[in-house]
């Protein structure tokens, strides 16, 4: 928004250098208005201590050459501290491959907001004032994700000296072409299907057979009951790589969840039994048997909501907690301990290694977990273990409630979105909305059973 209707201040005719002006009018206003600004409520944000921090967009043009320097002068007269700046070429005015335009993130005093802004448009152009986001973007429904595409590994065979292809120009090929079916795709699309080479089979085949030979020793009940259903409906087996389609539509039926073409290339032949970053492995071995799991699922999912509208150090934590449960976690289940993380299922050596006597267990606590530093090198020094999924939810429920954010979200199954409650008359509706759709629901598995 625009800041054009803001009254003007007056200024002496005599023309005085920038520095003496813009102290004129900080004294002026100070004895004549010195309320707040009106500039409104959508403009001015956290005020406190008499300052408020304002959000700033303006232009400068090469012919204004002098034109930062003096935009520096104001920020030094009114004591504005700045706490963001960033630059981009100029977009609106006519010169925009010579100009720049700017924004700033500042704090001021409250008295003096409107002659502050006054004083930056004398040294630039299209100076305004904009509203702080309370509701940053984040998907809010599934094609919301085509937005979110393009996003690269730190473990990416094209950059990373250390990974297992890094030195095999047709692997490095034939990854980016199965990349690039992520990258282009779309929600409406179907998912697309991969022919897979005979040696990527070969490199299944080795990795189904070892990890299929131990799961039943060492993987949760959960996992086995998935894994057992996935060969039967839909083609798990050391002979093919399964397809998205058939899997996505496997899991929607039984947990909500549907799938998007990400990791469909598989680890490089030369370390069959770990790969440095998510491949078809550990996406289709590790993952999808447990989120055929309707409580795991929804615990999964618990994770995610918790993030929205988190700070960075908070979604940190979050991160550190997705890691030693759905990547890494344990469990105890009739007095045995056994893997449910995906990290875990989808790596031989780990998976042994974690379920003997070598690493250290502790008890799955959110406050303690949340600060453990991990390992994404090696193999953890210590794992959590949850006394079950149920025990897992609650006390993520409970961590999760405690996160101080703007605004609360709500995911809707029925129409698979996140809607935001930022006003309590919106989480009121909600509520009373979940209310009866869980009547429906109960209404809908009455008659399932009769």
């Amino acid at each position: 928004m625009k800041t054009e209707g803001l009254p003007a201040v007056p200024f002496s005719g005599r023309k005085q250098s920038l520095i003496e002006d813009a102290r004129r009018d900080r004294n002026s206003t100070s004895s004549s208005s010195p309320g707040p600004s009106r500039l409104g409520d959508n403009f001015v944000f956290e005020e406190k201590y008499g300052r408020v921090s304002l959000n700033i967009l303006f232009t400068l043009s090469n012919q204004k050459n002098a034109g930062f320097f003096k935009t520096g002068k104001i920020f030094e007269t009114f004591e504005a501290k700045l706490v963001h700046i960033e630059s981009r070429p100029g977009r609106k005015l006519k010169n925009s491959s010579s100009d720049l335009e700017f924004f700033m993130k500042c704090e001021v005093h409250s008295s003096d907001i409107e002659v502050f802004i006054n004083s930056l448009k004398k040294v630039a152009d299209d100076v305004r004032a904009i509203p702080e986001e309370k509701v940053p973007w984040f998907p809010k429904q599934i094609k919301d994700l085509d937005r979110c595409n393009a996003l690269i590994t730190k473990f990416d065979p094209e950059m990373d000296p250390d990974h297992p292809g890094y030195s095999d120009p047709e692997y490095k090929k034939r990854r980016a072409f199965i990349s690039e079916l992520a990258f282009g795709y779309k929600q409406e699309d179907p998912l697309p299907t991969v022919e897979y080479t005979a040696e990527e089979t070969a490199t299944w085949r080795e990795v189904y057979l070892k990890l299929r030979s131990v799961y039943p020793s060492l993987a949760c009940r959960q996992f086995l009951e998935g894994l057992q259903q996935l060969e039967a409906e839909c083609g798990y087996s050391e002979e093919r790589i399964p397809q998205l389609s058939d899997i996505s539509a496997f899991l929607k039926v039984r947990t909500g969840f549907q799938l998007r073409p990400c990791t469909q290339y598989i680890r490089h032949s030369s370390a069959p039994m770990h790969s440095p970053e998510p491949d078809c492995c550990h996406e289709l071995l590790g993952h999808i048997p447990m989120l055929a799991d309707r409580e795991f699922a929804q615990f999964s999912q618990e994770i995610g909501l918790a993030s929205l509208g988190a700070s960075d150090e908070e979604i940190e934590k979050l991160s550190t907690l997705y890691w030693f449960t759905v990547e890494f976690g344990l469990c105890k289940q009739n007095g045995t301990v056994k893997a449910y993380g995906a990290g875990l299922l989808s790596s031989y050596g780990e998976l042994i290694y974690a379920l003997s006597n070598e690493p250290e267990y502790k008890s799955f606590n959110p406050e303690e977990t949340a600060v453990q530093p991990y390992q994404d090198q090696t193999y953890q020094p210590v794992y959590y273990v949850s006394e079950s999924f149920e025990d897992a939810k609650i006390k993520m429920r409970r961590y999760a409630a405690n996160i101080k954010r703007p605004f609360a979200v709500c995911y809707d199954p029925f129409t698979c979105r996140v809607e935001v409650l930022d006003q309590p008359s919106k989480i009121k509706t909600a509520l009373s909305q979940m209310k009866e759709d869980l009547k429906t629901l109960q209404s809908a598995l009455e008659k399932l059973c009769l």
